[in-house]
């Protein structure tokens, strides 16, 4: 049985994010897991130059395929969300003819400003980049290494434009619901909270937190607290 290679994003700002969401996914996962936290103090070879982003890991993120040594598959997703299903049916999707698999969001956003007091701006293909299927062994994904993620914008990163579109895949929106931005969904597979996770004071109470709230409360389950 394979071993489902996950690289989560990780901000100590809110680093009870990414903690609640490996529970998710650890509840519900039917294959072993394996979880990488992409933490920019352990990239030794990647200095962040960007000046814009939300997030510590808003470009890391593309070193996905060097991390594992450009071999075999990973799933990239950003630390603000839960899962409510088995993840091996995420990794189930993939298809070896693309270099990535992403839910290709067309909408334009309910808030100019998130979490933090970060502004959130509209731009072609947001947030395809928050839940990447990544088949790190194809070859046009080589050339993504910490100089090469360094020295391009975010308008080439995050709309994948080193790829022909055609090796761009798609997966089913389920599993990437952007809580507030989409209808509540109950039925969605991962739940994106991409304004803000509840576990900020602004966002405590947002559409679906109670969803949140309740994966982070089992972390504290049987220890007293």
């Amino acid at each position: 049985m394979s071993r489902i290679q996950i690289v989560i994003g990780f901000d100590q700002r809110e680093a009870v994010a990414y903690h609640t969401f490996c529970q998710s996914i650890l509840e519900r996962a039917s294959q072993p897991v394996s979880f990488t936290p992409l933490a920019l103090n352990t990239l030794n070879s990647y200095v962040e130059r960007h000046t814009d982003g939300s997030n510590t890991f808003i470009y890391s993120r593309f070193l996905t395929p060097w991390l594992m040594d450009y071999q075999g598959w990973a799933i990239f997703a950003d630390g603000d969300m839960i899962c409510r299903d088995d993840i091996a049916k995420l990794w189930a999707l993939r298809d070896e003819s693309k270099a990535v698999m992403v839910v290709k969001h067309d909408y334009k956003t309910k808030a100019h400003q998130k979490y933090l007091g970060n502004q959130n701006q509209d731009y072609p293909r947001k947030n395809w980049s928050s839940v990447i299927l990544w088949n790190c062994a194809h070859p046009e994904n080589r050339r993504l290494d910490p100089q090469y993620v360094m020295s391009h914008p975010g308008s080439h990163l995050h709309r994948f434009a080193w790829l022909d579109d055609a090796l761009i895949g798609e997966v089913p929106k389920e599993w990437n619901w952007l809580t507030t931005e989409y209808p509540n969904n109950y039925d969605a597979k991962l739940l994106h909270y991409t304004l803000g996770t509840p576990c900020f004071k602004d966002y405590s109470d947002s559409e679906m937190a109670e969803l949140w709230h309740a994966e982070h409360d089992k972390i504290h389950q049987g220890m007293g607290v």
